[in-house]
């Protein structure tokens, strides 16, 4: 593309939010482009069964959701780009220029959808052992752990739906949770603590990961917070759901954020640039749901809509 193309409408993702709002861009024939990263349908697309999506009463595969998000906007002339934005700029005379790692591109507004990374522990040994035998995605990394012990770090619903398909592989799971209590839905601790292969270690942190470099993770050490002890437990996998942080680096300076680095918006999607709209997990830290996901972006680029046409 070059630079001299202004586009309506670049929308900046391409998870639920970034679909949805392409879906809704494109129905109002604005053409949109989309720029969905190098990992198209972001976290959705990683989980292996999303039960509480409506109409897919027995549940739905996470990549074949977002697939089929994908296919239903580009049939209405939404355009998909796999690059990734670096950087935003607001030009003198109201456009945007978005600096992605293979081109530059420009537009009359904008659609913020890049979604959130998994958060890390900072251990010793999470860095260095990550892809050989520390994951933060068991859809995609369960395979390689059949037989075998690991353990699943968090007390969230993420950290639980993963252990509970962890279960198809290994041979027993350790969640390790800081408190006593976890913050999961009822029905996901239910499943969890009614499965044999699942045990609970409470009231305990990593303190640090280890391993060798030919077989990678062999061992975990935990620390109890209550009374300091520590313990080394053999393990082949670590699996870390510790919550994410919002992929909006790209955008300090440009748009106002809280302190955690969520985009802040108004109840039209609105961010504080006129013309800059944010949807989902990168302006939600609360419900993070493939539904309200996609709920935000068919809101941000219906404001989008009426944005451009001057109201």
């Amino acid at each position: 593309m070059t630079e001299n193309v202004t586009e309506k409408i670049i929308i900046l993702g391409g998870g639920p939010a970034g679909f949805t709002a392409g879906l809704y861009a494109a129905r109002a024939e604005l053409n949109p482009l989309i720029l969905t990263g190098m990992a198209e349908g972001g976290q959705a697309s990683q989980t292996h069964q999303i039960e509480n999506y409506p109409g897919f009463p027995a549940g739905v595969n996470g990549f074949e959701l977002m697939m089929a998000f994908k296919d239903q906007a580009e049939r209405f002339g939404a355009r998909s780009v796999s690059d990734v934005a670096q950087e935003v700029v607001i030009r003198e005379n109201g456009l945007f220029e978005v600096l992605g790692y293979s081109d530059k591109y420009l537009c009359r507004s904008l659609v913020v959808a890049t979604g959130a990374s998994p958060r890390l522990l900072n251990v010793p040994g999470e860095r260095e052992f990550t892809g050989r035998g520390v994951s933060y995605c068991g859809t995609c990394d369960g395979w390689f752990f059949r037989d075998k012990e690991i353990v699943v770090v968090g007390g969230g619903d993420s950290a639980l739906e993963e252990a509970l398909f962890l279960t198809r592989f290994a041979s027993s799971i350790q969640i390790v949770h800081r408190r006593d209590t976890l913050r999961a839905s009822k029905i996901l601790q239910t499943r969890a603590k009614e499965n044999p292969k699942i045990s609970f270690i409470w009231n305990s942190v990593v303190e640090e990961i280890r391993g060798d470099d030919g077989q990678g993770v062999n061992a975990v050490v935990l620390r109890n917070i209550l009374t300091g002890d520590c313990t080394v437990r053999n393990v082949s996998g670590v699996f870390i759901f510790i919550g994410h942080k919002p992929n909006t680096d790209f955008l300090r300076g440009v748009v106002d954020m809280d302190e955690r680095g969520y985009i802040e918006i108004d109840r039209f999607m609105q961010t504080s640039v006129p013309g800059i709209f944010a949807a989902g997990e990168v302006a939600d830290p609360i419900y993070r749901q493939v539904i309200t996901s996609a709920g935000m972006g068919a809101s941000a680029a219906m404001q989008a809509v009426r944005y451009l046409a001057g109201g």
